[in-house]
């Protein structure tokens, strides 16, 4: 079995588990996920911030069982932080000590700003790219602020404002006024932040993501990346603050989430009013993941090399070690989109997409070689995850389809996708190029062994090479741009 790594979140309201498997150098999967509402930091802050013995029991007895978890996986490494709750008890020492006797597990309580490293480094690397944002992460016992410029971490700030800190102190009694001024207090510790992106961590982000991304019907069920306005959101928190038990319901809250949804989109709203970021996204990343790039990404500067995705990276070590294809087929790909793409009036943008989906052209063969395009469609929509927008994800994806003398914009199914997706033009010629490129190597020569250029006098794509009498049979099963006309020459 390749090589796991488990890293277990000790939050002051969740805990967590997530058991990576790496399939090359830096590319991962997530094999298994576990979660427990422990709550350890229950009547703590009450208590001068001393732990409960409840809560300790419930903690102690859930790692038990993330540990076991962790071994049927083969794990070779479990790695443990624990934040907010630990870091604030004065009896922190008294439940790692018994963690360690009991389940010979060293739990590391990492700082506030370590913290909120770990969690905007995750973002960095993880989400699409964003010139200049912000991360907050709302826990249960703090929240943590990090500021993200051109792929680095630059600032790091940590504040006691936590949906179960602010839920004990102030909601409990009805005390709203006083959480307010509260939470606004400590914002105002923080610089002015100019981001115009606020990237969302944490449980009630996911959570008020999950259920306005219900409410509004969004066609992807992707959490991570997924971006909305402001506005949008500060009026869905409006209504979660006025709503009743049954109406959170009704607006796709979790029960699990009642008693602490509202602290939380409390200080959401007041986050998002103080930084007056315009765009908010979700980020399915956070501690755990960074914890784990830390380790994988040591000696890289905690940064993957330029132009490189996991996740594509994943597909073709999983589902495509059986031919080098895809991966001549990107190079004839790019080649062709660089001769075309102004004769044939494509935005430029768009070429970073063609050549991922050429590369993982072939991810379906995996699965079967009957319909494998259908299989290349599935496992790249399911399993394409990181830094690629939802728009991207689903354009690859699309263009991963096929259907013989049937243009791509003809595939789209009715009620799905297609608010993501560019413009039909646009599509149809960008799926052309893939496919045109897949077949003129169907006799599986090498792209270099293939001339391309345009004939000054008649605009006409001129293909030349010595292994194309398979492609010339092909050709009827492509649709060609209106404006592309090909001439063989021998």
């Amino acid at each position: 079995m390749a090589s796991c790594t488990a890293v277990i979140d000790i939050g002051s309201n969740s805990m967590r588990m997530a058991v990576f498997q790496k399939t090359s150098r830096f590319a991962f999967h997530i094999l298994h996920e576990a979660k427990s509402s422990v709550r350890l930091s229950e009547h703590a802050y009450k208590n001068g911030g001393h732990l409960q013995h409840e809560p300790m029991e419930r903690t102690a007895r859930a790692i038990g069982e993330f540990l076991s978890i962790a071994r049927s996986f083969g794990a070779r490494k479990i790695l443990c932080v624990a934040t907010s709750a630990l870091r604030d008890a004065p009896n922190a020492s008294t439940f790692i000590s018994r963690i360690q006797r009991e389940h010979n597990l060293s739990i590391k309580i990492i700082s506030g700003e370590k913290e909120a490293y770990l969690g905007g480094m995750a973002c960095a690397n993880l989400l699409p790219d964003i010139p200049d944002a912000i991360s907050v992460d709302v826990g249960g016992g703090s929240s943590e602020f990090t500021q993200i410029r051109n792929g680095k971490v630059e600032q790091l700030f940590s504040l006691n404002i936590g949906t179960v800190r602010i839920k004990e102190l102030f909601f409990d009694t009805n005390n709203i006024e006083g959480a307010i001024a509260y939470i606004d207090q400590a914002l105002k510790t923080l610089p002015p932040f100019q981001a115009t992106t606020l990237i969302g961590i944490g449980g009630t982000f996911r959570a008020l993501t999950r259920a306005l991304m219900k409410k509004e019907e969004y066609p992807l069920k992707k959490l991570h990346a997924y971006t909305t306005k402001n506005d949008t959101l500060l009026r869905f928190i409006d209504q979660i603050q006025e709503a009743t038990p049954k109406k959170l319901r009704s607006l796709f809250i979790k029960p699990d989430r009642f008693d602490t949804i509202k602290p939380g989109a409390l200080i959401l709203e007041r986050i998002i009013r103080y930084t007056q970021a315009k765009t908010l996204m979700c980020s399915g990343v956070g501690v755990r993941e960074g914890v784990f790039l830390s380790d994988l990404l040591r000696n890289a500067g905690d940064r993957f090399p330029a132009n490189y995705n996991p996740s594509v990276r994943y597909l073709l070590d999983t589902y495509a070690q059986y031919s080098n294809h895809p991966l001549e087929c990107s190079h004839l790909c790019k080649r062709m989109f660089d001769l075309l793409h102004d004769h044939l009036e494509i935005n430029p943008k768009y070429k970073h997409e063609l050549v991922i989906a050429a590369k993982l052209i072939g991810i379906g063969i995996g699965v079967r070689y009957y319909a494998y395009q259908r299989h290349s469609h599935y496992l790249a929509m399911s399993a394409l995850d990181y830094a690629l927008s939802h728009s991207q994800i689903v354009l690859i994806s699309h263009l991963l389809l096929f259907k013989k003398g049937t243009n791509a914009s003809e595939l789209i199914q009715k009620n799905s996708y297609e608010p993501l997706l560019p413009d039909h033009t646009t599509l149809n010629t960008l799926s052309s190029i893939l496919w045109l490129s897949h077949i003129l190597l169907a006799g599986r020569v090498k792209a270099s062994e293939i001339t391309l250029e345009i004939d000054s006098d008649t605009h006409a794509l001129v293909i030349g090479g010595s292994s194309l009498y398979l492609a010339h049979e092909q050709l009827k099963n492509i649709v060609l741009p209106k404006h592309l006309t090909l001439v063989f020459k021998d």
